[in-house]
C-alpha cells in the first residue's frame, strides 16, 4: 500500500469524519454566536459611540472608544490566552455537553467568549458606519413625526446598508475561530490535529507520513473554502443587487419630489 493510498484511508473512515464534521458543526455553531452576540454589543458600543456627547454620557463614550480601538488593534490569539486564563466559566456550564468533557466545556466557553469580545469591537465600527450614511435628513423626518427614531428608522436603514460587510465579518470569523485550536478547544481544527497525532491508527501503515498532513490540512482547507466561498458569494449577489437597486431608488426620490412640488 502507497503512502498516499494510507492517507486518504483516513478520510474516508466514517468514525474518523463523523469527528471531523463535529468539529465543523463546532466552528459554525461558535461563529454563528459570536456574530450574534458581536452583532448586540457592537450596536450598543456604535451607538455609544456615536451619541453620547453630553454631559456625564461622554464618560461612556470614551469608553466604548477605549474598548473598540484596544481590541481591534491586538491580535484575537493574545485574547484568548487572556480568557483562558481570566475568563470565569459559569457554574452551570461546569458540566458535560454535547459530548464534551466538562473541561472542554470550560475551554469553549473561554475561547467563545475571547471571540466575542474581539468581533464585537470590530462589528461596532461596522455598525457606526451603517449609521452615518444614514441621510441626516431622516432624523429631522423622524423627530418632527414624533417617532421613535432610532428604533423605528435608523437602526433598520443602518443594518440594511451593512448586510454584506456583516457577511463579509462572518466570513472571517469562520477563519479566526481556527485560532481556537491553540487553547485545545474541539472545532475544526483541533480535531484535525488530533487526527494528525493519531493518524498512524488509521492509515494502515503504523506510521505517520508527509502525506497524512496534506491530505488531513487539505480537507480542513477545503471545508473552510466550501463555507466561506459560499458566503462571499452571497456578500457578492448581495452587494450587486444593491448597485442595480441604488438607481431606482434615485429616481423614486426624483419622482417624490417632483410630485411633492407640483
Amino acid at each position: 500500500m502507497s503512502t498516499i493510498e494510507g492517507s486518504l484511508r483516513i478520510i474516508t473512515n466514517p468514525a474518523v469524519l463523523k469527528f471531523i464534521m463535529k468539529g465543523v458543526a463546532f466552528t459554525l455553531i461558535i461563529s454563528v454566536v459570536a456574530v450574534l452576540m458581536g452583532i448586540f454589543v457592537g450596536s450598543i458600543l456604535a451607538l455609544v459611540r456615536n451619541y453620547c456627547n453630553r454631559g456625564v454620557a461622554r464618560i461612556l463614550k470614551w469608553m466604548a472608544i477605549v474598548y473598540i480601538e484596544i481590541f481591534r488593534n491586538t491580535p484575537l490569539l493574545l485574547w484568548i490566552f487572556v480568557c483562558l486564563i481570566f475568563c470565569p466559566c459559569p457554574s452551570f456550564l461546569q458540566r458535560k455537553m454535547f459530548g464534551l468533557t466538562s473541561v472542554e466545556v470550560k475551554l469553549l466557553f473561554k475561547a467563545a467568549a475571547a471571540l466575542v469580545l474581539f468581533t464585537s469591537s470590530v462589528i461596532a465600527e461596522i455598525v457606526r458606519g451603517g449609521l452615518n450614511s444614514v441621510a441626516l435628513g431622516q432624523f429631522e423626518a423622524g423627530h418632527s413625526q414624533g417617532f421613535q427614531v432610532m428604533y423605528y428608522i435608523v437602526l433598520p436603514q443602518a443594518y440594511r446598508n451593512i448586510v454584506p460587510t456583516l457577511l463579509s465579518q462572518v466570513v472571517t470569523t469562520i477563519k479566526d475561530s481556527s485560532y481556537l485550536a491553540n487553547v485545545a478547544v474541539i472545532e475544526l481544527m483541533a480535531r484535525v490535529r488530533q487526527v494528525m497525532n493519531a493518524s498512524y491508527q488509521y492509515n494502515g501503515l503504523g506510521t505517520t507520513n508527509v502525506s497524512d498532513v496534506f491530505v488531513l490540512f487539505g480537507l480542513a482547507a477545503m471545508i473552510y473554502f466550501i463555507i466561506n466561498f459560499t458566503l462571499s458569494c452571497i456578500v457578492r449577489s448581495m452587494q450587486q443587487r444593491k448597485i442595480k437597486a441604488a438607481p431606482a431608488a434615485g429616481r423614486a426620490a426624483q419622482a417624490a419630489i417632483r410630485t411633492s412640488e407640483a
